[in-house]
């Protein structure tokens, strides 16, 4: 299970730490939402999900402050500061209330302070969470964005991936993952990137590693982008029907439970494949502003052939 700790939150975010040692930092997240505890302040605490981020804003600050009594205050801070809640980011600049920073410091547990608005701090940490917690998959493939659009290239070893992906580099396109592809879901996107000891360099047979970003410029190398589609190579067999005209695009990959569209493109000797994958994405962009090539040709044979008949 993905998981991140306190400590690497706070390293992202260097809010104002007021309780809990250094080892209160090691604190498990586990889930990418935060909690907002305006029932557990109001004493409801069935169904609470306590291994989430809590949040308290202005709102849940001023409950506390001209509605809570003393006894009502240690017994909700004595719940929200349990072994499974990570931390408690207080927001607005408000300063923590007395009963819990007295609670926080004798279960050694963090509580910090931000002056930034409660909403700005519910989106960056929720979105920091979202990457950090996304469910991921290995794959082996290449990973490369042509005219912004992220293809993921697979096929069996020796078909020459690299080499395409490297002639791609060299038309102005960028490199993300070689041969390794570490895809995260997160919402309803699949997202590619590379592990980081690994990124920007490529094995080319015969060659070696290479450092792509010191041989063609920072600009041929990106961190990470969106699949948009698959192109799968495969060595070209004169007894498959290939799609020629290309109405029929219903084969698709699912990563992480979200599909994207799959295109089989054979491979032969003297082929550019470096300019059929970048006609292949120029022709999706196409589809995506609502143009079908496909179509528009069917439409005109159709319409000849109606012509023909009167």
């Amino acid at each position: 299970m993905p998981r991140t700790t306190v400590e690497e939150l706070n390293k992202r975010f260097h809010y104002q730490q007021v309780t809990g040692t250094l080892a209160s930092l090691s604190r498990v997240i586990t889930l990418p939402d935060i909690n907002r505890p305006g029932l557990e302040l109001a004493g409801y605490f069935s169904n609470s999900q306590t291994k989430r981020v809590i949040v308290i804003g202005g709102k849940e600050y001023r409950y506390i402050t001209d509605e809570m009594d003393e006894i009502s205050q240690r017994r909700v801070f004595e719940f929200l500061t349990n072994e499974d809640t990570p931390c408690i980011l207080i927001t607005g600049d408000h300063s923590c209330p007395p009963v819990l920073k007295e609670i926080a410091d004798r279960k050694d547990f963090p509580v910090f302070e931000t002056n930034r608005k409660t909403s700005q701090v519910v989106v960056n940490v929720t979105n920091w969470l979202d990457g950090k917690l996304a469910p991921a998959q290995l794959i082996h493939a290449e990973l490369v964005r042509v005219y912004g659009v992220g293809v993921l290239i697979s096929g069996a070893s020796g078909m020459g991936k690299s080499e395409i992906v490297l002639d791609l580099v060299k038309r102005g396109h960028q490199l993300v993952a070689d041969d390794r592809v570490d895809i995260y879901r997160i919402h309803n996107s699949l997202i590619g990137r590379s592990a980081q000891i690994i990124a920007g360099y490529m094995e080319l047979r015969g060659v070696g590693i290479i450092d792509v970003k010191r041989l063609y410029g920072i600009t041929s190398v990106a961190s990470s982008t969106e699949i948009s589609f698959e192109v799968c190579l495969e060595p070209y067999d004169p007894n498959s029907d290939y799609d020629r005209i290309g109405l029929d695009h219903d084969e698709y990959n699912e990563y992480l439970g979200i599909k994207i569209p799959k295109l089989r493109i054979p491979v032969t000797y003297g082929r550019p494949m470096g300019t059929v994958i970048e006609t292949a994405v120029t022709n999706y962009l196409l589809q995506q502003d609502g143009f079908d090539s496909a179509r528009e040709f069917e439409e005109l044979v159709l319409s000849e052939i109606e012509k023909n008949r009167v």
